[in-house]
């Protein structure tokens, strides 16, 4: 590793009550070597805190897929949405940032500032289709030089859902010690065959957009947005649930629109929407907004590799090995990590208390909406590191 260099980007923004906002700032770490050996010859990383640190209060927030380093503060410049875990951290919240110093970096391969498939290559141009695979464990062995950067020797706790979770897991194999208690929540130690199914579809979906170009679209005109809206679409199906989708939406009609409508032609053209069809189409637009296409191929198949047992062994032996307090919980209606994932982390973790299972119609969503329950989770995890 090459010496670190700082950086801050001003932004503006409001500002909450009772609660100002570090936004982004960045960090340059020097050359990296990949798990897979490719050597990046230099990595930036988008990075946010909050709170102050006192040499034993740092917590590690791990965002999801489409999340970022921007956990907390409302949208602006560079960054479109609010923050994504905004009623569980901050002054007097679950996760309190008079007592805590909270850190919430973006990932390697991301679009949100750290360096990813649309950063700047050396040759001037943007990497594109030369981004090389990137793996959790690469994910983590950047944060860990962020770490150092930051001085922060053990975190008190990590915590993260989903893809975050996935990090989590990797930082108590890779860095025995240095984290003194994790929160995992719908994750797995190991991505399923229905879980790498769903994701190739997804995958699928962006590379087969004719304006992908091999992911060599940055310097084009239009990019494959059509694909990573459809790809988002497939996502969100699986993030939700049948119920949720069946008591907010059923077959009722978009407003103003006839999915019966006479003047359709072939089999739906010209067909007004379902209610439940202009919601994906929100989202699909919505994330296109503010995401890139390549850092979501990147990301999924990066959750696609997940395996905290490759080349370590069995997955009971590497499980066994924690010796730190791990709180899980799982929620009863995801079907993207259904519950027996988290129930195998409890049985194998000798740490880990009993699973905590949310109850919620929302489906694998519930660990970003579902604040009371999760908060409360944080609050016992923080527990087992301030008894």
């Amino acid at each position: 590793m090459s010496s670190f260099a700082a950086t801050s980007l001003p932004v503006t923004g409001a500002w909450l009550e009772g609660m100002s906002f570090a936004f982004r700032k960045f960090v340059d770490l020097g050359e990296f070597e990949l798990e897979s050996g490719f050597v990046l010859p230099n990595v930036r990383v988008a990075y946010e805190t909050w709170g102050t640190y006192n040499g034993e209060n740092a917590v590690l927030i791990e965002h999801a897929f489409s999340g970022d380093s921007h956990a907390v503060g409302p949208s602006a410049e560079g960054q479109l949405s609010p923050g994504w875990w905004g009623e569980v951290i901050g002054p007097g919240h679950w996760l309190d940032t008079n007592k805590w110093f909270v850190v919430c970096a973006n990932v390697l391969g991301g679009c949100q500032g750290t360096t990813g498939p649309s950063s700047i290559a050396p040759d001037g141009k943007a990497w594109g289709s030369r981004w090389p695979r990137v793996t959790a464990r690469d994910h983590v062995a950047v944060e860990v030089a962020l770490a150092d950067f930051l001085g922060i020797e053990t975190f008190a706790s990590a915590m993260g859902g989903s893809m975050g979770g996935m990090r989590v897991l990797e930082w108590l194999i890779m860095q025995p010690g240095r984290v003194r208690s994790a929160m995992i929540s719908a994750t797995s130690a190991v991505a399923s065959a229905d879980q790498v199914a769903t994701n190739t579809t997804q995958i699928t979906a962006i590379t087969n957009d004719p304006n992908w170009h091999g992911g060599d679209y940055y310097d084009q005109e239009v990019g494959p947005i059509t694909g990573m809206q459809l790809a988002r679409q497939i996502a969100h199906i699986n993030y939700r649930t049948e119920y949720e989708l069946a008591t907010r939406f059923g077959t009722a009609r978009q407003t103003g629109e006839d999915p019966f409508s006479s003047g359709v032609t072939g089999r739906h053209v010209g067909a007004g929407r379902f209610a439940v069809q202009s919601y994906l189409d929100h989202h699909g637009v919505k994330l296109a907004k503010r995401f890139d296409a390549g850092t979501y191929v990147a990301l999924t198949d990066c959750m696609n590799t997940h395996d905290i047992a490759r080349g370590r062994g069995t997955v009971v032996d590497v499980l066994g090995s924690i010796d730190i307090p791990v709180v899980v919980s799982g929620i009863d209606s995801d079907r993207l990590f259904p519950i027996y994932q988290q129930e195998q982390l409890t049985t194998l973790i000798p740490t880990a208390s009993a699973l905590k299972v949310v109850h919620s119609p929302y489906g694998h969503d519930s660990f970003l909406i579902e604040n009371e329950m999760i908060g409360a989770l944080v609050q016992e995890t923080l527990a087992h590191v301030t008894k």
